[in-house]
């Protein structure tokens, strides 16, 4: 298993590094394909209780995340994708008002699975968030950064990271 996730990452390594290191913007080939494309985060907000232990809010304070479209399948939606690009979250307990900003720009080469699974192939900081029991953490907003695979199952409910170097922050702590 650990040998196919380092596969799975040294390709996607192999296709953030081609893709961001040209000089020119990079172009999928191919029908229906086009170039980078902007892909905003939605601010949310979720309960006590719901992944920490207060009301909390998550909003963009910057967000330049694109993404690329790399295969579709025969009847249009996505396959694979790429994402990147500079995303600062802002986390707010709705209680307190207490704020903290992260740094979430990880790079992520994105599988989706006719089961409707997905998985992602992670370098760099990402903001997950996590209901108890529906995971690899335990409930709370998570930063993860590093190298790393998110397995989701077909809900998005579940989520199994796979760390092969990096650590974990739950971001809850930080405004509680």
């Amino acid at each position: 298993m650990i040998r196919k996730l380092m596969l799975g990452l040294v390709s996607a390594t192999a296709v953030v590094g081609v893709a961001l290191s040209a000089s020119v913007p990079a172009v999928a080939a191919g029908p229906g394909h086009g170039g980078w494309v902007p892909a905003p985060q939605e601010a949310f907000e979720q309960p006590a209780g719901a992944r920490c232990d207060f009301a909390v809010r998550v909003r963009p304070v910057v967000d330049e995340v694109r993404k690329l479209v790399l295969a579709e399948y025969p009847d249009g939606s996505p396959r694979r994708e790429l994402y990147t690009g500079r995303l600062l979250d802002e986390v707010t307990n709705l209680d307190t008002g207490a704020v903290t900003t992260v740094d979430a720009s990880g790079t992520s080469l994105v599988e989706y699975a006719p089961d409707g699974s997905m998985t992602w192939y992670v370098t760099g900081p990402v903001l997950l968030g996590f209901r108890a029991d529906a995971g690899s953490l335990p409930r709370g907003i998570w930063i993860v950064d590093g190298v790393y695979v998110v397995e989701f199952d077909p809900t998005y409910v579940y989520k199994t990271i796979t760390l092969v170097h990096g650590t974990t922050h739950n971001v809850c702590s930080d405004v509680d």
